[in-house]
């Protein structure tokens, strides 16, 4: 059917364009100067000016064209009025064109669910780690996470200032993703991303069980996620509670729609249901290839520690 009419379509069309929005958000407040720091649990958790204008952008945006939306976001937000600027109403037209596949045509506003991370890798966003940083929507319907967009807005940020700043990928399941070039690592290497700032003993112990050949010690799900689909890495290896519902639910769904597999340690996948808890509370492990290996690598005495949702 075409994409134009279906609601899942028209709502990931929508949440493409809001963050690109996000992404301009996201620049202008670095560029401000003033990054609005507050710490929430700790130093390693941290909140910025750009976290709470991205959430208000992307939640007030969806809920105005889609008012029967469950909307779940990192942030906890006080309920207040949002500046007619950071309202984007657009549509991404190029999704809108793509055919929806058949399970999901006739799915209902209120059947799905969207996990919102406004600013995934803060931290490194207040480090100056640009490229860490990317702005998360998934959507999930009956606990699955079918669609998502991840945005990169300092992606290029290196290459100088005639460079075209930041970019977007999206996916679904059963139409592919798209915005970026899908890569493997070379046949026969292992190469493990992990953790840049949330590292314990059963993340590097989980790690060296992989046997890997080079380890990546960077911030942020998602864009641990983009070394995988761009064939930096082969396994992203994290060991540990820490990880929430938003930082997984998009970049679980682009992964998946292009053959990859996000578990948690046990190799048991994740629910995006309205109601779950939000922590991911077995770990992370995502691989797009040979999912299995990894999960049989897992030390015995990980398992034990960290029990399956």
């Amino acid at each position: 059917m075409a994409g134009g009419t279906v609601v899942v379509m028209r709502l990931l069309a929508s949440a493409y364009a809001v963050a690109e929005k996000a992404g301009t958000i996201v620049r202008n407040v670095l560029h401000g100067g003033d990054l609005g720091i507050v710490e929430k649990t700790g130093v390693n958790d941290l909140q910025t000016l750009a976290d709470r204008l991205v959430q208000k952008s992307i939640c007030a945006s969806l809920s105005k064209r889609f008012p029967k939306l469950t909307i779940i976001g990192e942030e906890d937000l006080p309920s207040e009025t949002v500046e007619e600027d950071l309202i984007e109403i657009s549509q991404y037209d190029a999704i809108l064109q793509k055919p929806c596949p058949d399970e999901y045509s006739n799915l209902k506003e209120e059947e799905l669910v969207v996990w919102v991370d406004p600013l995934d890798g803060t931290k490194e966003y207040t480090e100056g780690l640009l490229d860490h940083v990317t702005v998360l929507i998934g959507i999930a319907y009956e606990g699955k996470a079918i669609a998502g967009v991840i945005n990169q807005p300092f992606y290029n940020y290196q290459m100088g200032a005639d460079a075209t700043l930041g970019r977007t990928l999206w996916g679904m399941l059963g139409l592919g993703a798209f915005g970026f070039q899908l890569q493997e690592v070379p046949e026969g290497k292992r190469i493990i991303t992990t953790t840049r700032s949330h590292s314990n003993k059963l993340v590097t112990e989980t790690v060296q069980a992989m046997d890997p050949h080079d380890v990546i010690r960077v911030g942020g799900a998602g864009n641990k996620i983009i070394q995988l689909v761009e064939g930096k890495a082969s396994a992203y290896v994290f060991a540990s509670p820490g990880c929430k519902k938003w930082d997984t639910c998009a970049p679980e769904a682009i992964l998946h729609a292009v053959g990859g597999t996000l578990t948690d340690v046990h190799g048991n996948t994740y629910q995006y249901s309205a109601d779950v808890k939000h922590m991911n509370s077995a770990g992370v492990l995502a691989t797009l290839r040979n999912h299995q290996y990894y999960v049989s690598r897992v030390p015995q005495s990980v398992l034990q520690a960290l029990s399956s949702n």
